[in-house]
């Protein structure tokens, strides 16, 4: 009996464990991407510690995927943080925990576990064409792609896409297929940037001085103006760094979703900056309210709080020079310095991206309902979370449902 043929479209996590999936189940494979190479983004995101996962509790852990959590967690029961990492061990590589409870490889980087993944995918029969753009599908309902040869027209038996958001695409996640689906009649909530920076708008003179300088040991908190449900504001300790446009950086992403809504609704956001976290209020009321005698300001606050650098220059760019002088004022500005947000940075920007193929056109197995035996995984899905592993993670976890969704359908 000739075997069951199933295209894959996108070389990224979610489609490499698709393949994965269903060669396993005995079924050929055949990837398809657009790029010269596969996981392409995946390499470069791993190029600062490719952080696989995360450690912390497995509800806290769903927590991250916010008002989506119902949908990804039959995804994640597929294939856990645990199972994650023992896949990771699979394939020969060694993981650990960071302080911070993310999981890494133990070299810290992607390229290792790429080779390793795609040598047991190839001896699985996994086959790769490269160069190959999806173009949607030809008149009789076969794939169309756009190849160096030309193009050429693909059948097969089912078909799984994860093509990717709309960040980053030089390195394939161009979003193109948008178009494409929702000729076909799939709902696709729009694309936004996610895990991304924001602009403020910067003095000539701050932004020539402190752009890229990071803010370390800092906190935010955003108020949760007009909360029904009167939730207390979010605060989060970290860094980020002072671009020419704004700012951006890991503190500024854990909180970017609600950022960016804030904006659409209200056409700004506020966030207080906390430059002193670990300082009680009154400690830096009394230490703001000591003579500083003939020293300038500057001088008094690296000498009386430590207070130097962008920390000091962002008291100068946001506070009057009223409130400056005022020892009261200045230090309940140290504590909280409102920064007004104008806008998120481009999708293109981002590290990765929300909305996409919604779940309620799909059935628990990730398959079209509109579309009989087409598959979606991966970020192209209307979901989105922040960095930690949680990106990745799902993706995974996704790739790995739409296969052995497949692999269902078609038994």
């Amino acid at each position: 009996m000739q075997r069951k043929t199933v295209a894959i479209i996108g070389g990224g996590p979610a489609g490499l464990m698709a393949a994965e999936a269903l060669a396993a189940g005995g079924v050929q494979v055949d990837v398809y991407d657009a790029m010269p190479s596969v996981g392409r983004k995946f390499l470069l995101a791993g190029k600062g510690g490719m952080n696989l996962t995360h450690s912390e509790p497995y509800d806290a852990f769903l927590s991250r995927y916010g008002s989506r959590a119902p949908q990804i967690a039959p995804l994640l029961a597929q294939f856990t943080p645990d199972a994650l990492r023992e896949w990771v061990h699979g394939l020969g590589i060694e993981t650990f925990v960071g302080s911070s409870g993310r999981v890494f490889p133990t070299d810290m980087k992607a390229a290792p576990l790429l080779r390793a993944w795609l040598h047991r995918l190839r001896q699985a029969g996994v086959r790769f064409h490269m160069r190959h753009r999806w173009l949607g599908w030809t008149d009789t309902g076969t794939l169309c792609f756009d190849t160096p040869q030309g193009p050429q027209a693909v059948s097969a038996d089912a078909v799984v896409m994860a093509l990717g958001g709309g960040s980053w695409a030089r390195l394939g996640s161009d979003a193109k297929w948008v178009q494409l689906l929702s000729q076909r009649d799939i709902t696709i909530a729009p694309l936004q940037p996610s895990n991304c920076g924001f602009e403020v708008g910067w003095s000539e003179y701050f932004r020539s001085r402190f752009a890229g300088d990071y803010l370390k040991s800092v906190a935010i908190t955003v108020q949760h103006e007009g909360d029904p449900d009167n939730q207390p504001p979010s605060r989060k300790q970290g860094e980020f760094v002072i671009t020419a446009e704004g700012i951006e950086g890991s503190l500024i992403y854990a909180l970017s979703a609600g950022l960016r809504d804030r904006i659409s609704a209200s056409g700004t956001a506020v966030i207080q900056l906390d430059l002193l976290p670990d300082w009680p209020l009154q400690r830096v009321i009394d230490e703001v309210s000591r003579s500083r005698g003939a020293r300038s300001w500057s001088s008094h606050l690296q000498s009386r709080l430590g207070l130097k650098g962008v920390k000091t220059g962002l008291l100068r760019e946001l506070v009057s020079a009223a409130d400056f002088a005022d020892p009261m004022l200045l230090a309940h500005a140290i504590k909280a310095l409102p920064l007004t947000l104008l806008a998120a940075r481009p999708i293109d920007e981002a590290i990765s991206s929300a909305g996409g193929v919604t779940f309620e056109g799909m059935d628990p197995q990730l398959m079209l309902k509109a579309l009989p035996g087409v598959f979606c995984a991966g970020e192209m899905l209307d979901w989105e979370a922040p960095t930690g592993g949680y990106l990745l993670s799902a993706c995974l976890a996704s790739g790995r449902a739409a296969g052995n969704g497949v692999l269902s359908w078609l038994q």
